[in-house]
């Protein structure tokens, strides 16, 4: 379960890293703003994904965050990978018309390919959460330490 919600976090930081690299745009064009976005968005899931795995991944084998993830976190992670898809989709549309200012469509294309991708695995991803979290699944595992009462000497 840590690796899930870790995946999930991954990708969603994806998000932050758009807030802090915002790249500036040339042209004051939804298009370009658009095509950066989803450029910077792909560079940040490819820094934080693989970081949220490893912690993930840790964490799984250590048993310490294994709860089940809670119903906000899928809802915000398929409403995000949905967001990112269509916002894929519709840049992939834009780039096969050829439109001024674009350097190269192939690598545009891939791009607009690869942010299909994300929104996809975030999709699915966020979907699974909600399915495990509705489908009452629980781990096996204690969901967080107990503490035990000292005792008095």
């Amino acid at each position: 379960m840590a690796m899930l919600r870790l995946l999930a976090i991954g990708l969603l930081a994806g998000a932050a890293v758009c807030l802090v690299l915002w790249p500036p745009l040339r042209e004051d064009d939804f298009q370009h703003a658009r095509l950066s976005t989803l450029m910077v968005l792909e560079m940040g899931q490819f820094v934080t994904v693989p970081i949220a795995l490893v912690v993930g991944l840790v964490l799984a084998v250590q048993g310490v965050w294994a709860r089940t993830p809670g119903y906000l976190l899928g809802t915000v992670t398929t409403l995000f990978g949905v967001l990112v898809a269509t916002q894929a989709w519709a840049m992939g549309e834009w780039v096969s018309t050829g439109p001024p200012g674009i350097g190269d469509p192939d690598g545009e294309s891939f791009l607009a390919f690869l942010g299909l991708f994300s929104g996809a695995v975030t999709t699915v991803v966020g979907l699974s959460i909600l399915m495990l979290r509705w489908s009452g699944y629980d781990s096996p595992t204690a969901p967080v330490r107990q503490r035990r009462p000292r005792r008095r000497k």
